[in-house]
């Protein structure tokens, strides 16, 4: 039986680690952390309990293939909840939109805001969403690349993807379905994900937007919290050794300059093959610091960062206050130039409040409310002094929860700003890492192979196929891929 570890315990590494024990091999996930979780984290403050990490929750299919390869059932381990509006999507004229789990009610929605010719066509949106996954999901996403060659692969699949408009810009894509703005935003945001402003965006990222929209945003029992929890605990049950409190510091080659070990919790534990799930400019420097970082690192395009302000509160949201809420700003294109061009703090923000206590009574104490409130912010190459601007930031935020009904009478609160992100490893000091700019897309991100030592592998964000809950579990199960070619199916 082969040995394999995993270093992470955080979505991309438990996946793995799933594909990995159900090929057969010996696992072991070393997490420097007290519990899983990585990115998917949680914080507990004056009797709150935060979500530190992703707020979303899409295309839950993902998981339930996570936990049905080792003996697992998700829905026993991980219940959820399809949440019914998605989101509430608020404007700065005071108007609003839902976006609706049911694409009948959706019609609806869109005709009862006057917009009967945007209502019409939504069911052709929708199956032009349907398409575009069908073909990108198999054929470009759930696959690993060797070289760009590797898109000849599937030449079908890449004509039918133009003749869809894939490769033309995502809001001019999107403006050929819907007249209103309001609609172009709603179904355009999630180019943000991506780390480009939506008139850069190709528009084969409108996949982000089909499993936001279309195949819904849900939310488990216990948090976003329980997601890792849950798939940790049946990883041990299918015979994984996850040791926490146990951060890798090393890895050891043998004489024939193959990984032989890694170096964890002052121990040397021979392994096979390693899945590194460190964000790679981290990974390099510290676990591979004779091995120069890929080539296309050094000028890499950085997706923006997030400020996220945890709010503790005394008192509950207004009736229609949904679990998310996006707060679209007036400002739009030069909002994006200011942020992702000109890399300064946007004059006119749009922002994500989160309401985790509305679908988890546990994470606040009775008549008490926890906020998540994102603002995109610029990475650390942005020329901002967070610790002079983390005061001013927190005021805004402040005064935007106030002018906007939030309870807003504060018993605890935390601010994470880009230089926090930087302290937990995160490059650049962004939780979104490398922007899905088309030469750092499918087989010209970088790769989850290091060839220059065998045995080892990535997963993460960072690499293929890139962001997002959905991609990172993706990663998991590709890098496991690779790590079963190289030990030659050996169980």
């Amino acid at each position: 039986m082969s040995r394999v570890a995993v270093l992470g315990a955080g979505l991309a590494g438990l996946s793995a680690a799933s594909q990995l024990v159900a090929d057969g091999h010996d696992v072991v996930v070393l997490e420097r952390d007290g519990g899983p979780g990585g990115r998917a984290g949680t914080l507990v403050q004056a009797g709150f309990t935060f979500d530190t990490g992703p707020t979303v929750l899409t295309m839950p299919d993902l998981l339930d293939r996570a936990f049905s390869r080792i003996g697992a059932n998700r829905e026993e381990l991980l219940p959820l909840r399809r949440l019914d509006p998605a989101y509430r999507a608020l404007y700065a004229d005071g108007s609003q939109l839902l976006v609706r789990a049911n694409a009948s009610d959706q019609v609806a929605e869109i005709r009862r805001r006057g917009l009967a010719s945007d209502a019409v066509a939504l069911p052709g949106f929708v199956a032009w969403l349907e398409e575009l996954y069908a073909l990108e999901m198999p054929n470009f996403i759930e696959r690993n690349f060797d070289s760009p060659l590797d898109l000849l692969a599937s030449p079908k699949a890449a004509a039918r993807l133009l003749g869809l408009g894939g490769f033309s810009s995502l809001e001019k894509a999107v403006r050929r379905w819907f007249r209103d703005d309001r609609l172009v935003r709603l179904f355009t945001f999630q180019a943000m994900y991506a780390g480009l402003a939506p008139a850069e965006a190709l528009a084969i990222y409108a996949v982000i937007t089909y499993m936001d929209c279309i195949r819904g945003v849900y939310f488990p029992e216990g948090g976003m919290r329980a997601v890792p929890t849950a798939l940790a605990g049946a990883l041990s049950a299918a015979g994984a050794d996850l040791r926490y409190d146990c951060p890798v510091t090393g890895l050891i080659q043998d004489s024939s300059g193959k990984l032989a070990g890694v170096v964890a919790g002052g121990e040397r534990i021979a392994v096979d093959a390693v899945v590194v799930t460190l964000d790679l400019p981290t990974a390099y420097r510290q676990l591979l610091p004779d091995l120069a970082p890929p080539r296309g690192l050094a000028k890499a395009a950085w997706s923006p960062s997030a400020l996220v302000w945890h709010v503790g509160v005394r008192g509950t949201p207004r009736p229609g206050v949904a679990h998310h809420n996006i707060h679209f700003a007036e400002a739009w294109e030069s909002s994006f130039e200011e942020l992702v061009t000109r890399k300064q703090l946007m004059s006119d923000p749009s922002r994500l409040v989160t309401v985790h206590s509305l679908d988890d009574p546990a994470a606040a104490p009775e008549g008490h409310s926890t906020l998540y409130v994102l603002e995109p912010v610029p990475h650390l190459g942005a020329d901002i002094d967070w610790t002079a601007e983390r005061g001013p930031a927190r005021e805004r935020l402040h005064h935007f929860l106030a002018r906007n009904g939030y309870p807003d009478d504060i018993v605890t609160e935390r601010l994470v700003t880009p230089m926090d992100w930087a302290a937990q490893g995160m490059a650049m000091g962004t939780p979104f890492s490398l922007a899905h700019t088309f030469f750092q897309t499918g087989p010209f991100r970088p790769s989850n192979v290091e060839p220059r030592l065998p045995g080892v592998f990535f997963a993460g964000s960072g690499t293929t196929p890139g962001v997002g809950v959905p991609m990172v579990l993706v990663s998991g199960e590709l890098a496991a891929q690779r790590v079963g070619a190289y030990l030659g199916g050996r169980s």
